[in-house]
């Protein structure tokens, strides 16, 4: 699945969190989701917590 196709995917199920859960709902699924994503990254060796809190191989 490309950027697009993911992006899309991800617009269409924030939208049915807003419908179902009114503003509420959105925010929830809008935090649960960037939290996915963060991890996501991590697993993949993309983003390395370390140096995001300054932790990095400069000690």
């Amino acid at each position: 699945m490309n950027a697009v196709q993911t992006g899309l995917l991800a617009g269409l199920i924030l939208g049915v969190a807003a419908a179902a859960g009114g503003f509420t709902g959105f925010l929830i699924a809008l935090v649960l989701g960037a939290i996915g994503v963060v991890v996501g990254r991590v697993v993949e060796g993309e983003l390395d917590l370390g140096e995001v809190f300054g932790r990095g191989g400069d000690r």
